[in-house]
């Protein structure tokens, strides 16, 4: 659905500091937070009163005219966030909105576009101008272009790319700033190693020039650039695991404590931060990683990619993902980045968006019920209504996918009569347990009961 081009007041168009945590602290309400509120079903003064705290984030860069604004928190629903973006060897300007329409479709809240390959800006451009949803990027990938080597990277060009994605209409983007020098030699004897692209970059970077994160040594700037554009900053986790082996180890942490600090510094410059969260983690240590993330970081929302539960399901990760991102979703996760089957394979196509999404839909709905979202069991309880009515057009609306439930439906019992039929293939016309509950007498099995009591009293 298209939404109005987003306005802002003449105070706010000219103040120093542009971002929503400066305006709620201001006492504003602005525009997007009353969105937001509309969207949640919250009261508008909590919304600003939680964007003021940090435990809620809009991002909502003031370029970005055709966004719709939502938001990020433990007050709100649990949202999702897809991948999309070109690379050197594949995709066009087309197909990448062709992806945002697809990811939004299948009800993505944001979307981050990871775009490596050719006419980055203009691709980035077309799809600013057409989505809706906030658009994430990690500005290393781009700073990246054109050069054949991490170690060529300056400080110069990673704000340089920082500065013109902000002007552009990014509305946050996953800065790498917690990867310390002196957490390397941590990833030493782990499995994997360093997974993430930008931790690895910035870690071959320092290890050949010997000095300092230049993210880190540059942060104050990065938070000029974000008061200026109410850029949010995803505070990347270069760190995290990458296997089952390597959970919860000493360099995640590590780094984890350094974000919580650099949380605080830009909470002082009214920048709104979310915290990015580890890849792989088994069930037993789902908890104990939400629960110290929101300690160390302030509570600062946590945007966690799964995490995958097992390693040894390659085509299935959308799955084994899911799992982890219920739980954690459960337990204070305010974003899920999803996984699609593809994971550790190869570019994900059209149909892997589609399965990713719908995933990531059942985990967020899934830990939305176990927070006790009254719209979320609402919707169970309409469905499960249905089910039993044995309206099955009404339950094929209500579903994440209604096509495929219908074609599902339809593969055995296709014709309009099986539309109203008050049974489905599985257990036929004569063993159908609805059906054959709605036939019971209830007033003679009350008598029954009754009958019984008495009887048993008397003996």
């Amino acid at each position: 659905m298209s939404t109005p081009p987003r306005t802002r007041s003449a105070f706010e168009a000219t103040a120093a500091c542009r971002t929503q945590m400066h305006l709620a602290r201001s006492g504003v309400v602005s525009p997007e937070m009353t969105r937001v509120a509309e969207r949640e079903e919250l009261p508008a003064e909590l919304v600003r009163a939680e964007v003021a705290r940090g435990r809620m984030i809009i991002p909502a860069n003031v370029h970005h005219a055709a966004l719709d604004p939502m938001a990020i928190g433990l007050k709100a629903r649990v949202k999702i966030n897809a991948n999309i973006g070109n690379s050197p060897t594949t995709s066009s300007l087309e197909e990448e909105v062709a992806k945002l329409r697809l990811a939004e479709r299948w009800g993505a809240d944001t979307v981050m576009d990871l775009s490596t390959g050719k006419r980055i800006d203009e691709t980035r451009q077309a799809i600013l101008d057409a989505a809706a949803v906030p658009i994430g990027t990690v500005p290393i990938y781009q700073a990246m272009e054109g050069l054949r080597h991490a170690e060529e990277l300056t400080a110069e060009r990673l704000l340089r790319t920082i500065e013109r994605q902000a002007e552009q209409g990014v509305d946050y983007m996953t800065i790498h700033a917690g990867l310390l020098l002196e957490h390397v030699p941590l990833c030493r004897h782990r499995v994997t190693g360093i997974v993430s692209r930008g931790g690895g970059l910035l870690a071959r970077w320092m290890l050949e020039h010997r000095r300092e994160n230049p993210l880190y040594e540059h942060f104050d700037e990065i938070l000029e650039i974000c008061r200026a554009h109410d850029v949010s900053l995803s505070l990347g986790d270069g760190l995290r695991p990458g296997c089952i082996a390597d959970a919860s180890d000493a360099a995640q942490f590590a780094e984890l404590a350094t974000l919580g600090d650099l949380t605080l510094r830009a909470w002082e410059r009214d920048v709104q931060v979310m915290v990015e969260g580890p890849g792989h983690v088994p069930l037993d240590q789902l908890e104990h990683n939400v629960r110290r993330q929101q300690e160390v970081c302030h509570e600062a929302p946590f945007y966690t990619l799964g995490p995958l539960v097992t390693d040894i399901a390659p085509g299935y990760d959308h799955i084994t993902s899911a799992i982890g991102a219920a739980i954690v979703g459960w337990h204070g996760t305010s974003m899920l980045c999803y996984v699609t089957p593809k994971e550790h394979l190869g570019l994900p196509n059209a149909e892997d968006v589609k399965q990713g999404l719908i995933a990531y839909r059942i985990a967020a709905h899934a830990a939305d019920l176990a927070r006790g979202d009254q719209r979320a069991a609402a919707w169970d309880r309409e469905l499960s209504e249905a089910r039993f009515a044995f309206d099955w057009r009404r339950q094929f609306a209500l579903s994440l996918d209604p096509e495929t439930a219908q074609a599902m439906h339809d593969e055995t019992l296709a014709d309009d009569y099986f539309k109203s039929a008050e049974f489905c293939s599985m257990c036929g016309p004569k063993f159908c347990p609805m059906h054959n509950f709605k036939d019971v007498d209830w007033d003679a099995i009350g008598r029954l009961v009754a009958q019984r009591k008495a009887a048993r009293a008397a003996a």
